[in-house]
């Protein structure tokens, strides 16, 4: 069981505990590796949007969750929705271009990246935002990364999942047909081209019994 600080204004507060089944495949060293790249695998999706996917790339993923859940300063939103302030159905965190991440295995996860996609996106990933979903009960809505350059230039997000699965949801803008990705203990997912500007992505709540999930998203300057 591990207890994690929250920073929600100016108060620290106790998350509730979270506990999360190790996978008995994992190696649950600190000195994690990464599998190559080259197995990625491109789904083109319409308008220009596509998602690159690779199932357990991270490996010594349990060390990397223990670590992220401990020693994150995890904080808690709250926003205005349907003219009510309320909570944000997941806690928050976000590390700058100069900022050093929590665990030395994100920033050899950050250089593979670039490594793999910087020719292709013309620009490195210097940005990783987290988000901690505790149980089921915590989400995301139907949303597009467009808050800045997002909106106009065709960009990549690329997402790291560690701890329990849940399933990204993607849907054409304007409506259409959803698709379901599942996202596993040290999963990449890449969501590159038009994906933010034409389609949307959410991680619905669910009534399954699941633990705690801890997503790293990396992404270029000017998009979030």
């Amino acid at each position: 069981m591990i207890g994690t600080r929250v920073r929600a204004g100016c108060s620290v507060e106790f998350v509730n505990q979270l506990s999360y089944q190790p996978s008995m495949f994992d190696t649950d060293a600190p000195d994690a590796y990464l599998d190559s790249l080259a197995g990625v695998q491109r789904d083109t999706l319409s308008h220009g949007a596509w998602v690159d996917r690779l199932s357990g790339w991270v490996h010594g993923s349990d060390d990397i969750l223990e670590t992220l859940l401990r020693d994150v300063p995890w904080r808690a939103e709250r926003r205005v929705m349907y003219d009510q302030n309320v909570d944000v159905p997941r806690l928050l965190c976000w590390y700058g271009a100069e900022d050093v991440l929590p665990h030395p295995v994100l920033e050899r996860v950050r250089d593979a990246l670039n490594r793999r996609y910087e020719p292709e996106l013309g620009e490195p990933f210097v940005t990783a935002g987290m988000c901690l979903y505790r149980d089921g009960r915590d989400s995301v809505a139907w949303h597009g990364d467009t808050i800045g350059r997002g909106a106009h230039v065709d960009t990549m997000v690329a997402i790291v999942s560690f701890g329990s699965p849940r399933h990204l949801h993607l849907r054409p803008r304007g409506g259409g047909e959803s698709l379901k990705f599942p996202l596993g203990h040290g999963d990449l997912i890449v969501m590159g081209g038009t994906c933010q500007r034409t389609w949307e992505h959410a991680i619905p709540k669910t009534a399954r019994p699941v633990g705690p999930r801890v997503s790293v998203q990396f992404r270029p300057a000017g998009v979030s």
